[in-house]
Formats: structure tokens, sequence, C-alpha cells
């Protein structure tokens, strides 16, 4: 069986796609496991509270348990997500506990990904904050008329404060908890709207920085991440995958590794052999003493990713050969013809790990035709319908639990890892398996950003206006991947790969197109994915623009946002913050860029340096904009770790494949950004009257085309590769 395709109907199968709305009743006991107990051991609480909505549950104390849907991986989802409800339901910050949502794509589905449950694409708040502000609206009401109905006085005569509901006329007073005893659910649930909810003016918990919920639990280190899980009698596995995606064990001698003490099996998996142990480094000793003949037919065989690069290149400057269209408006091709100045340029970016902190790991116990897990994953849905293809199992018998998360930047996007887990563990059945990558693993499985090349043409009038625009981008698909049928149905359009690539800048006749490549090795989800590599060709190739025609590079950004006056509140503010207009020390540049992916304005502003030939960042402006700002303060660390996450990539890492076998093994050959390379940043957010866009990717795109606009204005070199060349 191949183990790592799915098809699209056990995909489906495993979402539990559903249309979504407000849901009533609780779900049933309350999971503690993230807070410091153990899942075994976690005293749940009994599910004697009263749910308005299934998001909450009233506890006769005044405590409302609010459900949070997505995977906190250090983005602040957990205490995002429950302050939305929280406001318009009027609860007391300080009542609140928050616990992880089950996963039950029914209930706790997010519109954004189609009602699946999958924390990624920026798209967590944004996907369920209308949703969330409309079911705490309407369990207020509930609330509301219950009250009334207690009190036999007319509901519009009572409002609701702080977990607590208040009779103006008479003074009453009673909390929710003191209702919750007794009260039932109506047969009709109040009918709400988005004309209903708060403004902004009247936000009391929106847009305050209260602490995160989960860090008391991280600084104490009681706090339970995948790694951390513990069940009785629980084994532990280590996988040996083959060297070359999709090829499989045709022989196995495991004796030496049979003969490890401790050491309990040696099973033979469709794409993999794995050691299960009393320990996982005696099952890591015993797997390297594996001998394992592998296939050698697989695609990705021929793969060598520096000869694909080259190839790439020429066919994303082949004019004449069309691709899947993206974006298109007006007639490029006939301003381009037309064009007084024409500029052209192509850039290159390689493939990057994620590199989590916490390893790919994942807990699974078998029992009949049921099967329990423990993943710290950013989709139950996708590992609902990964075991469920992968290991044979109902979707309806996967249960899935969510832990705290190491770190995700798409690549726990992913469910390969725990269909190793429930593999071994539906082999093993009644014995809990845990199954932790190392390092080395996590390189070698993994599922990179996508190696692009893209071709980009701009016309300009005799004014220096951009009248005519086209971008080609060559690439491996990752839609085209996960979801083929679909992905063939929208004519080819694979959004994290493109996203980015079409935007507000006031260009008349633009043609975007993506030219897919399948070459046998998996790409995949990584921080800012599409974005990360488009905005960094169109925002030095403005810049460029910019100074041949001997515009400042501000003012030209200004000039193409005429009609969008979020983008030039978050360029003006940038400039304002940097000093734009001042002068820089000497041997200094400044560069900018801007970025409106995921319906969020940031503009960034870095102060660059240069030494032996590699830039040096001294500081980062970002001004951002992505709407109703939840929390100011963790909206500003997202943009932090997101610009140093960005230029960490940009200034030197590289992921390289040799006849489909991956060159770096671990942070000795992938270098990431040290403590002494970090720059100082500094965040401004501006909010303003909008939906909330997507946020924890934000700081990312514009931070590398900013670095190399700077070193363009200090060596006279246009960079155009990603991660940048070893000296300029």
């Amino acid at each position: 069986m191949e183990t790592n395709k799915l098809s699209r109907r056990a995909f489906m199968a495993g979402t539990g796609a559903a249309a979504v709305g407000v849901m009533l009743g609780g779900w049933g006991p309350v999971q503690r496991g993230l807070n410091g107990l153990l899942p075994e051991a976690a005293a749940a609480v009994p599910a004697t509270g009263f749910s308005p909505v299934a998001w909450v549950s009233l506890l006769p104390d005044n405590t409302a348990v609010i459900y949070s849907p997505a995977a906190e991986m250090g983005q602040g989802t957990m205490t995002a997500i429950p302050m939305i409800v929280a406001e318009e339901m009027e609860l007391d910050w300080d009542r609140v506990r928050v616990e992880q949502a089950p996963a039950d794509p029914k209930r706790f589905g997010n519109p954004g990904f189609g009602g699946a449950m999958v924390t990624g694409s920026s798209r967590t708040v944004k996907g369920y904050y209308e949703m969330l502000r409309l079911s705490g609206l309407q369990a207020k009401l509930v609330l509301v008329q219950a009250a009334a109905q207690k009190w036999g006085v007319p509901a519009a005569e009572i409002r609701a404060e702080r977990s607590t509901l208040v009779h103006g006329p008479s003074g009453r007073r009673m909390t929710y908890g003191e209702l919750a005893e007794g009260a039932k659910v109506p047969a009709e649930l109040p009918k709400v709207d988005k004309s209903m909810l708060k403004p902004m003016s009247s936000f009391t918990i929106i847009g305050k920085d209260l602490p995160r919920v989960e860090v008391p639990g991280k600084s104490e280190g009681t706090a339970t991440f995948g790694l951390d899980v513990r069940l009785p009698g629980m084994l532990w596995a280590s996988v040996l995958h083959p060297p070359v995606q999709d090829e499989k064990p045709q022989e196995v001698k495991d004796g030496a590794a049979l003969a490890v003490p401790g050491v309990k099996k040696v099973l033979r998996l469709p794409s993999a052999v794995a050691v299960v142990a009393d320990s996982f480094a005696t099952a890591r000793k015993a797997r390297d003493l594996l001998e394992v003949k592998w296939t050698e037919q697989a695609k990705a065989r021929s793969y060598d990713s520096e000869a694909a690069l080259k190839e790439f290149v020429a066919r994303a400057e082949r004019l004449e050969e069309a691709g899947a269209v993206w974006h298109k408006h007006g007639d490029a091709a006939q301003k381009l013809a037309g064009a007084a100045r024409v500029f052209r340029a192509t850039y290159t970016t390689d493939h990057v790990a994620h590199v989590t902190m916490e390893p790919m790991n994942c807990t699974a116990r078998a029992e009949g035709d049921s099967i329990e897990i423990w993943v710290p994953s950013q989709t139950p849905s996708g590992v609902i319908g990964t075991v469920a293809a992968g290991a044979g199992y109902k979707p309806e018998n996967i249960k899935v639990h969510i832990t705290l998360l190491g770190g995700g930047y798409g690549r726990r996007a992913e469910a390969d890892y725990s269909l190793d887990a429930a593999l071994i563990a539906k082999a093993m059945p009644g014995v809990p398996i845990q199954v932790i990558w190392t390092r080395e693993d996590d390189f070698q499985r993994a599922r990179p950003r996508p190696m692009t090349a893209q071709h980009l043409v701009a016309g300009l009038d005799e004014q220096g206006r951009i009248v005519g625009w086209r971008h080609r981008l060559v690439s491996e698909g990752i839609y085209a991947r996960i979801s083929p049928e679909a992905y063939r149905k929208s004519g080819g359009r694979d959004a994290p790969v493109m996203e980015g690539a079409d935007g507000v800048y006031r260009i008349p006749d633009q043609l975007v197109e993506h030219g897919l490549e399948q070459r046998g090795v998996d790409v995949s989800f990584w921080r800012a994915v599409g974005a990360g590599y488009t905005k960094f060709s169109i925002e030095t190739l403005i810049d460029e623009i910019a100074a041949a025609t001997g515009k400042d590079p501000l003012q030209y950004r200004l000039d193409l946002t005429a009609d969008a006056p979020r983008a030039q509140a978050v360029l003006r503010e940038a400039a304002a913050m940097a000093g734009w207009e001042g002068q820089r020390e000497p041997g200094h540049a400044y560069g900018l860029a801007f970025s409106d992916a995921w319906n969020t304005f940031i503009a960034m502003v870095v102060d660059v340096s240069m030494r032996e030939g590699r830039p040096v960042v001294h500081r980062v402006w970002a001004a951002v904009d992505c709407g109703h700002a939840i929390s100011p303060a963790n909206i500003k660390v997202q943009v932090e770790g997101a610009a140093l996450f960005g230029l960490s990539a940009a200034l030197g890492e590289r992921l390289v494949y040799k006849a489909g076998q991956v060159q770096q093994h671990n942070l000795d050959t992938y270098p990431l950004l040290r403590a002494n390379q970090a720059p100082v940043v500094q965040v401004k957010v501006l909010p303003t009257d909008n939906p909330p866009g997507g946020m924890g990717e934000v700081g990312l795109p514009p931070v590398a085309p900013a670095v190399a606009n700077a070193v363009a204005r200090l060596t006279g070199k246009r960079i155009r590769t990603l991660p940048f060349p070893q000296t300029v």
C-alpha cells in the first residue's frame, strides 16, 4: 500500500467537512492535557455545565470554559480565538478557562478550510472570526432570555456585563454560573446576524493585550507537547525510511537489531522498517543496525535540484508557453509590446526546510477496529484522513488529541508521521506506541518549500508608470499533490504556491501564470509559502524600476497604491518610524518592501551595512494593518518572529537534493540565523475597522526584498536569488 498518497475521497472522509453554524450542547468531558496533566491521568471535569453554544460551557462557579479549535504552536491562537467568543458573550476574562477542542470538524471546523480542522495559511483568526463572534452573541442572547424568563421581565431590560446579567430598572444581578444551574437551551435559538455585532469602538476584550493562556505552563515546564505524552505500558519506535521518497523495503536483515536488549519487535511497514523497544534510545540504536535493501525505481531518484533549477529557469523565460492563469487583467502582452521601456528579471529560490524545535512525533494506541492518537499536529482533519487512508481505519473510529506543538511552520500540516505510529500500533494492539523522528529523520523526510524560478516582465509608459506586467512562476505543486482532482477542476490554481503574486498595486494590465513541474519529491507548506518568494521578486523589481526612473522607492509605491489607503498608511508609518527622509550612518543604507498577502498590509524598512561581501541587518521597522487586531502585543511578536524566520532563510538556508537524496542532515550543514545576527525589530500595529486578515506569516514576505533593496543601494548589484549569494 502506498502510505504517502491519499485519494481525494479518503482525504474528504477524514475532514468531516460540514456546513458550519452554531451547534448546541457540550461535547463531553473537558480534556486537560495541555496544562500539565498527562492524558491518561487528567482529572476530567464532568460535563455538568450549561452550553448555550458548542464553543462554551458555563460552570456553577461562573467559570466559562471556552474550547479552542486551533493548534497552538506559539502563535497565540489558544488565546486569540477565545477572546473573540468572550467579546460578544460579555465574559469576564478572569473567569475564562481555555481548553483544547476535540478533533470534531462537524462542530469545530474552520470555515476558512471548508469546515476542516486545520491551523495554517494565516486563516485561523480570519477563518473563525465572524462565526465565533456570532456564536458569542447568540450565547449571550440565550442567557438574557433565560434571565428574563426567570425574573419575569422583558429581555430588553437586561444587559450583560463581565459574566453577569443585570436588570436595569431593579438592579437585580445574577452571574452566568448561577443562571446555568438548571438552565436549558431553547428549542429555537435567537436569530443573529452581522448587523447585531458590536462596533469596534465598543470592544472591551478584542484589542487588549491579555496574557497568553498557554505561556505559564511553558514557563513552568508543565505544558504537554507531543514528546511529553506518557501512557501506561508505552513503548517507543524508531523508523528507518528509504533514502529516496517512494521506495520500499525489499529485503530486511534484522538479526543484529533484535539482539539489542530491550528491543521488542522489528516491523516491516509498506514504505519503511520500524524498531519497537522499551526506550527511544534503544529503538534508535537498534534501527541503525538494520540492513535494508530498498527498491530503486522511484521517480525522485533522478531529481537533482541544482540541475532542475536551470530547467525551471529556461521554462519560466519561455514566454511563448502558456501557463495556468493565476491572475489576469486586461491585455498584458499588448501593453508590453507597446511599452516605452521594458524591464526583465529572472529570480530563483531554493528548497528550504522547516526545522521545528520539536521533531515530528506521534503516539498511538489501537484497540480492535479503533485507534486513539496523541499528536502535535496542525491538522486533526489531516491526521484522520491520513490514518483512515493509510492504516485502514474508519474515520469515525479514529480519536485524535492535539497537544501543544513545538513549532509547525506548515510541516505539521502534513500528517505522514502520524501514519508511522498508526501502522505500528495496529500491528501491536493494546500497546501505546510513541514514534519519534530524529533531526536527521526530519531533514531526510522533509517536505520543503517549493523550489521556484520566476520571470517577470514590466512595461513602462513615457512617465515611468507600469502599464503592463507579466509574471511566470515554475515550480512543483502543493495542492496539485494533496488534492489533484480539485486542482484540475480549478484550472491549475495552486493557491499556496502562487499566493502573493497578485495584489493592490495599480497596474492596469497583468498576467500571472504558473508552470507545474512534477519531479517526484513532495513539496509542501512552509511559513508564508508563495508570498515568501513572489513578494521577493515583485518588490525587488519594483525597487529596481523606481531607481532606474529616478523615483524615490517610497513615493513610487505610494503612487502604485493610490487606490489603497490602508497600504499607503503602513508605507508612510514604516517610513516615519525609520526616519526615511533622514541621514544614514556612513556605510549604511535603508531598504523598503511591502506586502498585502492574506488581506493584511505591512510595510518594512531595514537598516543594512556590508561586511566581507555579506549584508548585516541592524534594525527592522514594520507597520502592520491587519484590520481588527485581536491582541496587538501578540501581533508584534508574530511579525518579529516571522521577520527573523525570513531573514534566516534569505541569508543562508538551502536544501539541496542529489539523486533524490537530501544533502543536508542537521544544523551543522543547514545554518540558521544566530542570535548575534538578529537585528532589533520594532513593530507598530495600526488597527482599522476591517475584518481581521492573516497574521502568523505576515512579517516574512517583506524582509528579504527589503534587505536586497538595501544591498542594491550599497553595492549597485541586484540580488535575484534566495538564499542570497555567499558574497554580493
